[in-house]
């Protein structure tokens, strides 16, 4: 059996950035180009999610595609430009989740996606 080991890295080294999407194709679509251009290791595109918000003064509701992008935090404010510009929406939501813990290998292979392989 192996034993993951924890990370001994700051605790903001890796982080993962949350966006709504209107739909599966454009998760996709935006979680394939960032992976391409290495501005995310990886993305993991969710079960459609409903969302109830308001909305110009009405409240409303959708059916959306949630997406976690996993990437170094010294390019998370790129990632999160890069996904904003290419989003449909008005006001899209894209946030930043700091990673408490992280088994190490999985840490470095972040890094050496986003980072060092460039």
């Amino acid at each position: 059996m192996i034993v993951a080991k924890l990370c001994k890295r700051p605790a903001m080294s890796t982080v993962s950035v949350y966006a709504v999407f209107a739909n599966s194709e454009e998760a996709e679509r935006i979680g394939r180009l960032v992976v391409e251009e290495r501005l995310a290791a990886c993305v993991n595109i969710l079960a459609p999610v409903r969302s109830i918000y308001r909305w110009n003064g009405e409240i409303e509701e959708a059916d959306e595609v949630a997406a976690i992008f996993k990437t170094h935090h010294w390019r998370s404010d790129d990632l999160m430009e890069r996904i904003a510009e290419l989003h449909s929406y008005e006001v899209p939501c894209v946030v930043t989740w700091p990673i408490e813990k992280i088994v190490g290998r999985y840490a470095d292979w972040v890094e050496d996606t986003v980072i060092r392989d460039r």
